[in-house]
């Protein structure tokens, strides 16, 4: 619950691409053509671990995919064979050197883990990984995707160097118009975008249109997960633009939409819900006991998922957008009552 509530990038990044029509409609834009079209994408299925190094979760989100080669793409007498897609986001402001090394080390790892399995029982070959790092940072990626370059040049083409490159989207200079994929996975890449990079309004506008074609296509109860993102990284004032375009876009009936969309955008209901946000991040990044972070980030959590009841949203949306339900919501505003008693 509290990776869903303080890494709101992470949570998009995976309630999106966790879908394999979505996750299908991005790899097969960014892979390289010959590749793509000699896939099964009707295959592509989501394999649950994440390889990403603890610590590093903050920054980074990982999504592993298997899927199957055409019959007709393999060469005669060869077996179908199927392939693993590696997804890793990797949501800080600037490229690091050094994320090539990483993946090959996270690549190691889903070797273990199939030498580990049933599968590995059935073929004595180690499944080829295409791994892609997706990347929408402030600021160009300018580093080699080639893992030997982290060698002195003399050594780079000796044998023993491995020989090892990833595929790189790098999306800190595109523009919204230029954002392939299906629909819901072009939402989640624009709201990540506008989020990464303050001035793309340009983004925001362009999730706005593609959420009124959604709507009127019947399907608004889609995109909850996206606008509430947006609720949750964008200022003050470009929420109320939001709000007001968005408005002025969904028009149907929208299920959920017409509770958060029409109300919850509104100024002094979203000043509430900012304020519990905000106030659960201050009390986090405050120095002194861990206790007292801890108890910051809880009323914070507490003042924003009221907020959300107060703007008369239901549960199951409340917990799509924080982790709790209303049991473990209920507990911990116990909890913190209780405490304000002690003290």
């Amino acid at each position: 619950m509290t990776r869903d509530m303080h890494q709101p990038h992470d949570r998009l990044f995976r309630k999106v691409f966790s879908e394999p029509a979505e996750a299908a409609g991005l790899l097969r834009a960014h892979v390289p053509s010959w590749l793509a079209d000699t896939l099964n994408w009707s295959s592509l299925t989501l394999m649950n671990d994440s390889y990403v190094d603890d610590d590093l979760r903050a920054s980074e989100s990982d999504l592993l995919y298997a899927v199957e080669q055409r019959p007709d793409a393999a060469e005669p007498g060869d077996a179908r064979r199927s392939l693993r897609l590696y997804l890793l986001f990797e949501h800080q402001s600037r490229p690091d050197r050094l994320m090539r090394f990483r993946l090959l080390k996270y690549c190691c790892r889903i070797w273990d883990d199939f030498l580990r399995s049933d599968e590995a029982e059935e073929t004595p070959d180690l499944p080829a990984i295409v791994p892609l790092v997706f990347y929408q940072g402030a600021s160009r990626w300018r580093h080699a995707t080639q893992f030997s370059d982290l060698f002195a040049k003399p050594v780079r083409e000796w044998p023993w160097t491995p020989q090892f490159t990833h595929l790189l989207v790098d999306q800190s200079q595109t523009g919204a118009g230029a954002v392939r994929g299906e629909p819901l996975g072009r939402l989640a890449q624009l709201a990540l975008m506008a989020a990464a990079r303050r001035e793309m309004r340009e983004a925001l506008e362009t999730a706005v249109r593609l959420m009124g074609e959604l709507d009127r296509a019947g399907q608004s109860e889609r995109f909850a997960v996206v606008v509430l993102y947006v609720l949750r990284t964008q200022d003050e004032e470009t929420l109320r633009e939001f709000g007001a375009a968005l408005r002025r876009e969904v028009r149907g009936p929208g299920g959920d939409m017409n509770t958060y969309g029409e109300q919850l955008i509104q100024e002094g209901r979203l000043e509430g819900i900012r304020e519990g946000v905000l106030k659960g991040r201050q009390e986090g990044r405050q120095e002194g006991r861990q206790e007292g972070r801890q108890e910051g980030r809880q009323e914070g959590q507490v003042a924003m998922i009221e907020s959300f009841l107060h703007a008369g949203v239901g549960w199951s949306t409340i917990e799509q957008a924080t982790g709790f339900d209303q049991e473990a919501f209920e507990l911990l505003r116990r909890q913190i009552h209780a405490s304000d008693r002690e003290s």
